[in-house]
């Protein structure tokens, strides 16, 4: 049977029901490179305060190192029966070095290596997505470069609105994807991993011993591990993995609102553009079929990911200082949501290029009258007519089109006087095409 890091206290076995319950070594594994970091530190700081001799930190630091590379391989197998990776590491050490291994938690505790190992993971994690999120942006951009000057229709609420470029379409998701990969970048800039804080209350280790150990094992400074200066609120934060967690919950609504974008633009009713074969499905009764399940499953996944992050935050809101059982249950959700996010992106970049427009289609499109409504108006501002006034012909112009089932185009000069003066069958020929829409932007 696994052995406990706790237990002298007690005077009977644990129920095996609730043992069973209590367990995180099936999901908190996850997080062995982190944890055997934690170790190699805190060895180094018993080292430097005196109690490990260097014989024993030296074989301590072997042992670790061994089992940092079958992490690395992929060969970390821990005893399923542990109750949590903490103590599955110290028994793994147990065998590679004996008794020795009892030292290890000298002065240490679970709660200070959890939150430790927590917001290095939220870190490796963040910096993971910022990079796809960049491969995400030029994938976008390649897009937008192949339709730079391709007219096509904007939308407000879901009806057409004006001419736009499909280029103008891409630079909006652009954008979006631009302030989570700031968003991202401001995160790991304030998100430290910190180290000595023990259970609540820091430790009789000297400070400067676990900053010597952090120099030691991190010359460069590249993780940026600070020893606690606060060392009860340490152990009961959770903000990285909130914070964390809400960065991919805008992330994701920004992912399922493209993919709407994409669901509704490849329908029969819209049909603008085609998209890649290799994300979509077809139907099992009907051959005909094309379906953006990628899409659809990116518009989906918002659920799951926002629910990730309120039950976290519901779980939280309640807790009193510091640390508490129910803080094990962040893991899930902030697993959850980080492969899934990292997927998503994965994906996305190798759609987003295969995206084709459907040209023939939106240039019939673009043929509605409706679409050009403002850029009349603006004519007519230009000719020192106020825009209420502007506003108002070109609404009566709309109207009686509909009216009399005549295009604005075809009617007659005489008909469009009585509108204004400087309205005429060929000056609203000239304005009611995209490319005099495209040239008269000022963008």
């Amino acid at each position: 049977m696994a052995k406990k890091l706790w237990g002298g206290r007690f005077s009977t076995s644990t129920d095996a029901d609730f043992e069973a319950f209590s367990r995180s070594i099936h999901y908190d594994a996850e997080l062995a490179e982190y944890d055997v970091l934690h170790s190699v530190i805190h060895v180094r700081a018993l080292r430097n305060a005196g109690l490990l001799s260097h014989t024993e930190s030296k074989a301590l630091l072997k042992a670790l190192d061994a089992l940092r590379r079958d992490i690395e391989a992929g060969a970390f197998r821990p005893d399923p029966r542990e109750e949590d990776l903490h103590s599955a590491v110290q028994n793994l050490l147990r065998e590679q070095v004996g008794d020795l291994a009892l030292k290890l938690h000298t002065l240490r505790s679970r709660n200070d290596q959890i939150a430790f190992d927590i917001k290095l993971y939220c870190r490796k994690n963040a910096l993971e997505m910022h990079e796809k999120l960049r491969m995400l942006s030029a994938a976008y951009g390649e897009l937008a470069a192949r339709y730079e000057n391709t007219p096509f229709l904007g939308y407000t609420h879901t009806q057409r609105a004006q001419v736009i470029r499909f280029s103008d379409h891409c630079l909006a998701y652009a954008e979006m994807f631009g302030r989570d990969r700031k968003r991202l970048s401001d995160y790991r800039e304030h998100v430290r991993p910190e180290i000595g804080a023990g259970a609540l209350a820091g430790t009789s280790i000297p400070h400067a011993s676990y900053a010597e150990a952090i120099r030691e094992t991190d010359p460069e400074n590249r993780l940026e591990i600070t020893v606690s200066a606060a060392p009860l609120d340490h152990v009961s934060d959770r903000d990285a993995v909130i914070e964390l967690l809400s960065i991919c919950a805008i992330l994701q609504t920004h992912i399922s609102r493209f993919a709407e974008d994409m669901i509704l633009y490849s329908t029969a009713e819209f049909d603008y553009l085609d998209l890649p074969e290799a994300f979509c499905t077809g139907s099992s009764l009907m051959p005909h079929k094309k379906n953006a399940d990628l899409m659809e499953l990116l518009r989906g996944s918002a659920g799951n990911v926002c629910g990730d992050l309120v039950s976290l935050l519901v779980t939280l809101k309640g807790l009193p200082l510091s640390y508490n059982r129910d803080m094990q249950l962040d893991k899930e959700p902030l697993f959850r949501t980080v492969k899934l996010v990292l997927a998503e992106l994965d994906q996305l970049a190798r759609f987003v290029p295969g995206i084709r427009l459907k040209e023939a289609v939106i240039a019939k499109a673009l043929e509605d009258e409706h679409l050009y409504g403002v850029e009349i108006a603006e004519y007519l501002v230009h000719r020192d007519v106020p825009f209420k006034e502007a506003h108002d012909i070109v609404g009566g112009l709309i109207r009686y089109s509909e009216t009399q089932h005549i295009l604005i185009r075809e009617i007659p000069d005489t008909e469009l006087a009585a509108f204004h003066p400087a309205l005429s069958q060929e000056k609203l020929r000239s304005i009611m095409t995209p490319e005099y829409v495209i040239d008269s932007r000022n963008n």
